[in-house]
């Protein structure tokens, strides 16, 4: 279910790693810095496998040492519990693979 702008906003502040692509957009977005080309392109292994297994998927771009995440329900035609909850899961891999 499509959630409305002041949910969309509870979350985000819950969040608080991702930023809604425009005020009225229908995504969420976060970019991720890395030390090396490397480490970004590990994450994006492991985005892939938390995407695989909630089959829900990202768009993703590759810049380098950054790696930015898109995310938005198509069939929704917006934002929902999904979006966040995976965006939750991205976030803490990125944690645990920047550890040290």
């Amino acid at each position: 279910m499509k959630l409305d702008r002041v949910t969309v906003d509870d979350r985000l502040s819950a969040l608080g790693t991702w930023r809604l692509e425009a005020e009225e957009s229908k995504w969420i977005v976060r970019k991720y810095r890395f030390t090396s080309f490397m480490q970004g392109i590990s994450f994006v292994g492991e985005v892939a496998r938390i995407s695989e297994a909630v089959n829900h998927h990202p768009m993703i771009a590759i810049d380098y040492k950054m790696v930015t995440l898109r995310l938005t329900s198509w069939s929704a035609g917006g934002l929902t519990e999904l979006d966040f909850s995976t965006a939750a899961k991205f976030d803490q891999a990125y944690v645990e693979g920047n550890a040290e």
